[in-house]
């Protein structure tokens, strides 16, 4: 009897125990400047691109953005770009990591 007690126990504790794991997805867009300067704060990272990538994400069906950096070409080899426009274009990339 004890040892199906502890088994029981030690079975709850280990599926409490474990964090859920969130979901998070990688945008890429282009990095276009037009004027405002929300480019400059997405591209390099700046606190002022906060509001922006969790707008972003948000109208993603997502919840926070993690992360938004500007990223290079040569990083995103595999990746497939949201859109023929941004896969075809020289602009400069950004890229938005966003958390369900």
């Amino acid at each position: 009897m004890r040892a199906h007690h502890f088994l029981a126990t030690l079975s709850l504790l280990a599926g409490t125990a474990l964090p859920a794991q969130a979901e998070n997805r990688l945008f890429v867009i282009a990095n276009n400047p037009d004027g405002y300067g929300v480019d400059r704060c997405l591209a390099t990272g700046a606190s002022c691109g906060r509001a922006i990538a969790a707008a972003y994400c948000q109208s993603r069906d997502f919840q926070t953005a993690v992360s938004y950096r500007k990223i290079e070409r040569e990083r995103i080899t595999g990746l497939v770009l949201a859109s023929e426009q941004i896969s075809g274009s020289n602009e400069a990339l950004v890229a938005i990591e966003c958390s369900r």
